[in-house]
């Protein structure tokens, strides 16, 4: 029992709300549970006096009235109360952005989520991935599309579970209550990996917030040392900045990730591996053997200490 009431709780459970919608959400799952519990117990009841009772005190069962009551009027009352209780609470999720809303925009690609911070009025625009870090308190757009196949995006602490199709933009609104870290997932079949494609969201008070997201519009940092450096040369040497963005120098591809600020994200594989030097070099020798599918070739051709320089450089990325 307490095994499977800790899964009630957590960073991906729509059982612990932080944020209007998902609150809404848990309050009508309460709602219909306690309904369908309700009627559950008041039909097992019915049956087993119909079982067990003696045939005298079981007689009224029979009768039109009880039969009219119980079978029809019954089931119609309480569904219906149900139902139009269910609508208006929907009415109230996911309403219409207003002009103070963050947007963002997210495009599930395979596997991964590229994230896009929208401009605003003294705020440049700048593109990251796998990683949502929202303010608290201010009602948050996610503009979701796909750029190949369909998916779905769902983060149970916040909202409900809304489609990405390609062609087609959707919109999911929600206002984040409580700082902390909480997780997103791919919730429609999208491929190989479709299990292993998530992201974090990172809740932060409004200062927090604005700080982080001055950090991020900047460029890259230059390399700090010389090992560093080698380490630049040899991302450029591979080809790196023919699939990734580093904002401030010539890497411009835009086929996976942008990098300029990667070494400040919780996690890198769509939220399957700590982000640390180690975990990095991993990914880069054999991106196949860690996540099979993934759309990078691995690089297990580089010596030790070029791996060490490239991962080190990345990792700088901050």
């Amino acid at each position: 029992m307490v095994l499977e009431l800790s899964a009630c709780t957590g960073v991906q459970s729509a059982l612990n709300p932080a944020a209007d919608d998902a609150a809404r959400l848990a309050r009508l799952s309460a709602v219909l549970f306690v309904g369908a519990g309700v009627i559950f117990f008041g039909v097992s009841a019915l049956l087993l006096h119909a079982i067990y009772a003696r045939p005298e005190r079981r007689r009224w069962l029979g009768r039109r009235q009880a039969v009219v009551a119980g079978g029809l009027v019954f089931p119609i009352v309480t569904l219906t109360a149900l139902l139009v209780y269910g609508f208006g609470v929907l009415r109230l999720t996911n309403i219409p952005a207003d002009n103070g809303s963050l947007r963002i925009e997210v495009v599930g690609e395979q596997y991964w989520w590229r994230v896009r911070y929208l401009p605003e009025a003294a705020e440049a625009a700048f593109t990251t991935a796998n990683e949502l870090q929202v303010p608290i308190g201010r009602r948050i757009e996610l503009i979701v599309t796909s750029a190949d196949v369909i998916h779905a995006i769902w983060i149970p602490n916040f909202a409900g579970k809304v489609d990405m199709i390609p062609g087609r933009v959707t919109r999911l609104t929600f206002i984040a209550e409580k700082p902390g870290v909480y997780r997103g997932q791919c919730t429609e079949f999208c491929g190989d990996q479709h299990a292993r494609m998530a992201f974090d969201v990172v809740a932060l008070e409004p200062a927090a917030f604005d700080a982080w997201r001055r950090q991020q519009a900047e460029k890259a940092q230059e390399p700090a040392t010389d090992f560093l450096e080698r380490g630049r040369t040899l991302f450029f040497r591979n080809g790196c900045g023919n699939c990734h963005a580093v904002r401030g120098t010539e890497a411009k591809g835009q086929l996976g990730p942008d990098l300029t600020h990667v070494g400040s994200r919780r996690s890198i594989g769509a939220a399957q591996f700590p982000n640390n030097v180690g975990t990095l070099a991993g990914w880069i020798a054999d991106t196949q053997h860690l996540k099979r599918g993934a759309r990078m070739p691995s690089f297990g051709s580089l010596s030790g200490e070029d791996l060490r320089a490239l991962a080190g450089y990345v990792a700088s990325l901050r």
